[in-house]
């Protein structure tokens, strides 16, 4: 099959990587909850693996010019879904308000980035709110502390969690950033509405 039928094609690797990614979600939510020591490591790794396969998929659909309307749709969807339950359960398994705080910024943001890009995209705007490299950084520090935090149990005196919360800190700060480059290159489009 050449690269040019493959194109058009849904089931395509990046397609099926990004879609692995859902589907590691509820396994990875399963393993974080069993009575196991070795559930912290393993939660770690499988969001690590699927974390990774966010990169891999773009770059294969980019090397292999499968770029599809679905891949485009799905892989942000995906992004936020992992990060979004990652969080909610390292919020009920810390029981803190310095986990709580950046969980809620982080969260509220994609929830309005992600309303943002559908209102600007009906009125024919998309572009001006594409995926800028702040946000590129900051996903990449949002994967990295929550690797972190989930491959340890919630412990202030545990080294890795403490560099996990300053990462996660760091990624809360470029989330706050990343919200502020998208809100003001879409503010003249807004006020024109």
């Amino acid at each position: 099959m050449s690269k040019g039928s493959v194109k058009h094609s849904i089931y395509t690797i990046p397609n099926i990587l990004t879609m692995m990614r859902i589907l590691a979600i509820p396994v990875i939510v399963l393993v974080y909850y069993l009575p196991f020591e070795w559930k912290y490591l393993a939660a770690a790794a499988l969001f690590a693996g699927a974390a990774f396969t966010d990169w891999l998929d773009g770059y294969l659909a980019r090397k292999w010019e499968q770029s599809s309307a679905l891949g485009a749709f799905l892989d942000p969807v995906a992004d936020k879904l992992m990060v979004a339950v990652a969080l909610v359960l390292l919020v009920e398994s810390h029981a803190s308000a310095w986990l709580a705080v950046p969980a809620l910024v982080i969260i509220s943001r994609e929830i309005t980035i992600s309303a943002l890009r559908e209102w600007m995209a009906e009125v024919g705007k998309r572009a001006s709110v594409s995926v800028s490299n702040v946000g590129k950084v900051k996903t990449f520090a949002q994967m990295t502390a929550i690797t972190g935090l989930l491959a340890r149990p919630p412990s202030f005196e545990d080294p890795i969690v403490i560099l996990a919360y300053g990462i996660l800190y760091i990624a809360t700060g470029l989330t706050l950033w990343s919200m502020v480059v998208y809100l003001r290159a879409a503010w003249p489009i807004l006020k024109e509405a």
